[in-house]
């Protein structure tokens, strides 16, 4: 085939999905002549699964891309149907914002987004090979089915799960991607594993969706939105005040006994599916025969877009035959005469191993060679997103020669997320979940901004709307934060702190006082006065800062002793073979990860505190 020249870029990013996209809009917004190459410009930013974003963790990270400069909060705010707020029983620290989306609508102000971005070109094509310049081991170009060539000197690839993609549903295959969508990208696993990545075959799957024509809405109970609650981006004035609802329901042992008797049939049981499926979000036959005590599990039934009639049924996601689905759903409370619309499938495709990769997200073998979002092994539309920000913003400070952004575990949950895959790797579809964030209490989704609006403008992403509107909340919070401090008289807070259970003061309370106590801030307010001018969000930031000041107070000082280690740095040319005292297996995970400091090194699974202990003594020596 002939090649020619398709275009002379800085970067090129492969994949349009929500990692290509927030990876590209940061190359191109930091002033670099970018391509981005899709597939099939209809599946930009298109959501292959469940219509939401956000969840639990994963609404956090949602606002920490927004805090940095990214999209994906302005485009879930914009293409809203519903929002909650996940965990409202529960603290702080685990609550999280689930926006339901309208999903043809954010594919569409998301592709308009791209279109009117200076500095970047949108290419309908399929990536075949990444060309690099052997003997300099960095990244010259992309090549493409067609013969196109892209010089570029960076190139984020961000394929999802289209690398040799399968759809399967019972006996029936289709080399396909998600939604039957197009044809899978068949042509680049092969030029990975020639460039020394170790690729591996993962599985997630989807529900199917039914016709809301014939599903029985009387009969379930119904979720509505909430309307008080803040949106997931700081640059968005208020949620919707009308919103779709959504609708519970319930399997039940009719439902079961039909998956039971099919089994056989299903290619996950059959032997079908090769590929390591996610733990934390099971098919409907998994749950079945996992939790067989359990007489039902619960599905939302959620709606597609506001044009459409498409219902979404979470919960339910199947690899089983077409007639055995049809079977299967119409068991199910309000769904007895449902008609799909969709079926349901499971999908396999190629992955690399994060390990990997360094912290930057950048390939160890190759320079300016950058992967992001499910071909790391990841799950979630966040989670990819968060890597696409992360992996752009790198390769373009690269490109200016500039220290990489590399946020730590106590910056944020983009950086757990990180530091878990390229010091832990993952075995299966990775998901963020609170519980993986050792400083949960510090890494609440209402203080992203404090904690990384100034690293994004640092690194040249926040704009200067962006950034005034965080001054603003600045200013706000630290003028709460004072009347927080305001002191009252025991006499005027006698009537009070008896109405929940304490006894009378004998020296001035002040509000954080008052709300240690257990007292709602609100009440405090509506008492006392005070907050003129200052918003609900920094309110309630200002009351959850008093309410767990010995909890934070515990949690900065675990940073504190985690930093000391985080500065230990490790020399690149370590030969960690060669150290006495260090276990084999130890010696092994090092030599393969190449950590950057001891705290990094501490983290990687297979190296004990004794091997620590080993490392600290080699470092003084």
């Amino acid at each position: 085939m002939n090649h020619f020249i398709e275009g002379k870029f800085d970067a090129v990013v492969i994949g349009a999905g929500h990692a290509g996209c927030e990876a590209a809009l940061a190359l191109a917004r930091t002033g670099f002549n970018t391509a981005i190459l899709t597939l099939n410009l209809d599946s930009i930013a298109f959501m292959a699964c469940n219509p939401s974003i956000g969840g639990t963790a994963k609404g956090q990270i949602v606002r920490e891309i927004d805090a940095l400069g990214g999209e994906m909060g302005i485009n879930a705010d914009n293409a809203l149907l519903q929002i909650r707020m996940l965990n409202r029983g529960k603290g702080a620290a685990v609550q999280s914002l689930r926006g339901q989306e309208d999903k043809n609508y954010y594919h569409t102000i998301m592709k308009k987004t791209l279109e009117n971005t200076p500095n970047l070109k949108i290419l309908q094509g399929e990536a075949v090979e990444i060309i690099v310049d052997e003997e300099n081991k960095c990244v010259t170009g992309v090549k493409t089915s067609f013969g196109g060539v892209l010089e570029c000197k960076a190139v984020v690839v961000a394929t999802g799960v289209y690398l040799n993609g399968s759809i399967i549903a019972g006996e029936w295959r289709q080399n396909s991607g998600p939604n039957g969508f197009q044809s899978a990208a068949n042509g680049l696993t092969e030029n990975l594993i020639k460039l020394g990545f170790t690729v591996r075959r993962f599985k997630t799957g989807t529900p199917a969706r039914v016709d809301a024509r014939t599903i029985d809405f009387s009969v379930l109970d119904i979720q509505e939105g909430e309307t008080d609650i803040y949106p997931f981006s700081f640059m968005s004035e208020r949620v919707p005040q009308k919103q779709t609802p959504c609708y519970l329901t319930y399997t039940n042992e009719q439902t079961h006994d039909i998956i039971r008797a099919n089994l056989h049939r299903s290619p996950l049981y059959g032997g079908l599916i090769k590929g390591t499926g996610p733990r934390y979000c099971p098919s409907i036959e998994d749950k079945v025969v996992r939790f067989s005590d359990k007489e039902r599990h619960q599905l939302f039934l959620e709606p597609e877009g506001a044009d459409t009639n498409e219902i979404y049924v979470q919960g339910m996601s199947t690899s089983l035959p077409h007639d055995v689905q049809k079977a299967m759903y119409r068991t199910v409370k309000g769904l007895e005469n449902c008609e799909i619309m969709r079926y349901a499938y499971a999908i396999e495709y190629d992955c690399i191993d994060s390990l990997d990769l360094y912290p930057t997200l950048e390939y160890k073998k190759i320079k300016g060679l950058y992967t992001a979002g499910q071909i790391n092994g990841t799950s979630g539309y966040e989670e990819a997103a968060a890597q696409g920000l992360i992996a752009g913003l790198n390769a373009s400070l690269q490109m200016r020669g500039e220290a990489p952004l590399i946020l730590s575990r106590d910056d944020g949950y983009i950086g757990v997320l990180i530091d878990d895959l390229v010091t832990k790797g993952t075995n299966e579809p990775y998901r963020m979940m609170t519980s993986r964030a050792e400083y949960r209490i510090v890494l609440r989704q209402d203080n992203p901004d404090f904690r990384l609006t100034e690293k994004g403008r640092k690194a040249g992403l926040v704009t200067d709307e962006r950034y005034a509107v965080y001054q603003k909340r600045v200013a706000e919070y630290t003028k709460a934060t004072s009347i927080m401090e305001t002191l009252v008289k025991p006499k005027d807070c006698e009537q009070l702190i008896a109405k929940y259970g304490y006894q009378k003061a004998n020296t001035a309370l002040s509000f954080a006082d008052l709300v240690r106590r257990g007292i709602p801030l609100k009440e405090v307010v509506e008492t006392f006065g005070g907050f003129d001018g200052i918003s609900k969000e920094i309110i309630d930031t200002v009351e959850i800062d008093a309410k767990y000041e010995g909890y934070l107070q515990k949690g900065l000082d675990q940073i504190e002793k985690a930093k000391k280690l985080e500065e230990k740095l490790l020399p690149e040319d370590i030969d960690y073979m060669s150290i006495q005292g260090l276990r084999i297996e130890a010696r092994q995970k090092l030599d393969k990860i190449r950590p950057e400091n001891l705290g990094q090194a501490g983290r990687i699974s297979g190296v004990s505190p004794a091997d620590i202990a080993v490392l600290m003594v080699y470092l003084k020596r």
